[in-house]
């Protein structure tokens, strides 16, 4: 009886790496008060406290967009390397 084990693709990849700090990133910026705390510089007459908070909304967007797509691709490959066996 000498089957062989089967081999599954390692937990934590370079791909998932980047997707958790994707998803981290965006809460660190806004937890870290004292980078953003002052009104100067000034966009368009708005203080650097607001937009500052206001860009981070886009980047989030951004950022978990790309890591909703790395994730994707993650488990299509998963998925491709255990010849399309569900698990």
């Amino acid at each position: 009886m000498s089957e062989t084990p089967e081999v599954r693709p390692p937990v934590v990849t370079p791909a998932r790496v980047i997707i958790g700090l994707c998803l981290v990133a965006p809460f660190v910026a806004m937890l870290w008060v004292g980078s953003y705390a002052k009104t100067d510089p000034a966009f368009i007459g708005i203080p650097f406290f607001y937009w500052y908070q206001m860009l981070w909304v886009l980047i989030s967007t951004a950022l978990t967009m790309l890591a909703y797509r790395l994730w994707q691709r993650d488990q299509r490959a998963r998925k491709g390397a255990n010849g399309g066996a569900a698990k």
